[in-house]
């Protein structure tokens, strides 16, 4: 037997079906949510995903035989448990009691631009024109959305849906600013195993409506609940840190973009619920606010790429260094 054995599948194809997964997985847990927030309250919900995760990645954790991460990781992982793994995921919850699926994930996909600006703000990355361009165009399609679901009865309802929405993007982007550091310190297992436990810890305080209501919700809630734990949470967080060691950041951040189609036809088939006509426009504005602000022209890729004398491909800053030696 060789010291490096063939794989068994070329990485680009497992790359790519890693991405794949996560984004399915991801868009198929805003239905999840709608589903078995029909039984369980937005904190009941979020502490018992979080509870599955966390023995899902602890199995992992042992699986892989990866203990405590370094002392550096630490103020990294307390921030984004409480913010990003317990905070948005119980705003979340909240927001989707009142707005649609393929509208929640719609909202929550402007978080790449809130990412932006916090990390001009904490990390010193640039702040370049497009990217303001791209806010204020999804800024645009967030008011639009708000517009088309205030409309009615029952409107001040959707108004606060779309803004826990909104909160839950902030979260989000505020949990990822949070980890890139410890990225640099632990791996990415270690990192989400202890973010999650962090903010299952965090979800404690609603254990008490998790143990009220789990006897008289139906099978199907409860399945979800441990669903939504396993598979958008252990697994894809899993999965998504796989494809970051071995694609660009910018590159696979680009793919969650089509979380929201996904999300609309899963929503569509299982729920029987698409936003009204005005709510998509609005979501696409979002999305396209996006896509405007990360958008980078080919023709500087080529230079880049036939530049004389050009080194090697830098690596980011949050993969550990035992992944930058193999990269």
């Amino acid at each position: 037997m060789t010291s490096r054995s063939r794989p068994l599948f070329p990485v680009g194809l497992v790359t790519v079906g890693a991405v794949s997964f996560t984004v399915f997985a991801w868009a198929s847990a805003f239905v999840s949510i709608r589903s078995a927030g029909a039984a369980y309250s937005p904190g009941a919900l979020a502490l018992g995903r979080l509870l599955a995760a966390s023995l899902m990645l602890s199995v992992l954790l042992l699986v892989r035989r990866q203990g405590l991460p370094p002392r550096a990781a630490w103020r990294g992982i307390l921030l984004s448990g409480v913010v990003w793994f317990c905070g948005y995921t119980v705003a979340l919850n909240w927001g989707e009691r009142l707005v649609d699926a393929g509208t929640a994930s719609l909202l929550v996909n402007t978080g790449p631009i809130l990412m932006a600006l916090l990390a001009a703000r904490f990390l010193g990355e640039a702040l370049p024109p497009r990217l303001l361009a791209g806010m204020a165009v999804s800024f645009a399609g967030a008011v639009v959305v708000g517009l088309s679901m205030s409309s009615g009865d029952g409107g001040s309802t959707s108004v606060l849906g779309v803004g826990l929405c909104l909160l839950a993007a902030v979260a989000y982007a505020t949990g990822v600013i949070a980890q890139k550091p410890a990225l640099s310190h632990g791996t990415p297992l270690q990192i989400t195993a202890f973010s999650c436990l962090t903010g299952t810890v965090a979800c404690l305080p609603f254990s008490g409506r998790l143990l009220t209501e789990l006897p008289g919700a139906p099978l199907s809630a409860t399945l979800n609940m441990v669903y939504l734990g396993v598979v958008p949470t252990a697994l894809a967080f899993t999965a998504w840190t796989y494809a970051l060691a071995r694609m660009p950041a910018g590159k696979l951040g680009a793919t969650t973009y089509a979380v929201p189609a996904v999300v609309v036809l899963l929503s569509w088939a299982l729920l029987g619920e698409v936003p009204a006509w005005l709510t998509l426009l609005g979501g696409l504005l979002c999305l396209a606010g996006v896509a405007v602000s990360r958008y980078v022209p080919r023709s500087r890729h080529r230079v880049a790429d036939h530049a004389p004398g050009a080194g090697p491909v830098p690596v980011p800053a949050h993969v550990p260094s035992h992944e930058r030696q193999s990269s």
